[in-house]
């Protein structure tokens, strides 16, 4: 097991967690003092079994992509939104009406003080005819590691800041 931020080996048997800016990580022990040491929760037996049963079949270089959105919502969603409904010739409340939405969500989306989730935006697309959602190419993570052997650590990729 290496450290989550440096890549040091971490002891598989009493790993370190550590909270560090918001997010639990496995760290050494020089990367612990970035954070507050976190305690590990007891597990219930029957998740210990099950998880011994996964670890045994599962592939260690598999990694998951399916949790990554693959479409984004624009920049500009709130300005889109607007110029098409009024070019349209409706109001807040029709469009409200035509996705079955309140009035105070169109007006909180279309000033920005809201983001839509995926569903929303959808509809908001149908009714509109407008495109808000774009493509996310995946970007590789390899071009920014140092040349440093071993896994993708988040040392490698971007600068700590110290306090």
């Amino acid at each position: 097991m290496e450290c989550e931020i440096c890549g040091k080996p971490v002891p598989e048997h009493n790993p370190i967690r550590a909270k560090i800016e918001g997010s639990v990580m496995i760290v050494c022990k020089d990367c612990a003092k970035l954070g507050k040491i976190q305690k590990a929760p007891p597990k219930p037996k029957f998740v210990q079994q099950k998880n011994k049963k996964q670890n045994n079949t599962r592939n260690r270089n598999y990694s998951s992509r399916r949790d990554e959105p693959s479409e984004e919502l624009i920049e500009d969603f709130d300005k889109k939104i607007r110029n098409a409904r009024e070019s349209k010739d409706w109001s807040r409340e029709q469009l409200g009406k035509k996705i079955n939405e309140r009035v105070s969500v169109i007006s909180r989306i279309e000033t920005g003080k809201m983001t839509p989730d995926t569903k929303l935006t959808k509809k908001l697309e149908k009714a509109l005819n407008i495109k808000l959602l774009e493509k996310v190419e995946s970007l590789d993570l390899n071009q920014f590691v140092n040349n440093a052997p071993g896994e993708r650590t988040l040392g490698n990729v971007m600068k700590i800041k110290r306090k």
